[in-house]
């Protein structure tokens, strides 16, 4: 029995197996989901002092990496 999901973007019905654009329907629900992240209008819940401490981390990474 395949595996069938609903496309995040448009909610049509799709098999998982075989297909290349998965969990998206096609490249268009795909290119659209992108866009979204892009655009901001999807997000990732933290805190503003969490993602300045990792980019601190990085950033002395990258120095010592000197």
């Amino acid at each position: 029995m395949a595996l069938v999901v609903k496309c995040p973007t448009c909610r049509k019905e799709v098999s998982w197996e075989g297909n290349p654009c998965r969990p998206f329907c096609s490249e268009r629900c795909r290119t659209i989901d992108l866009g979204a992240w892009t655009e901001e209008r999807f997000k990732i819940p933290g805190d503003d002092d969490d993602l300045d401490a990792l980019l601190s981390e990085l950033d002395d990474d990258d120095d010592e990496a000197r």
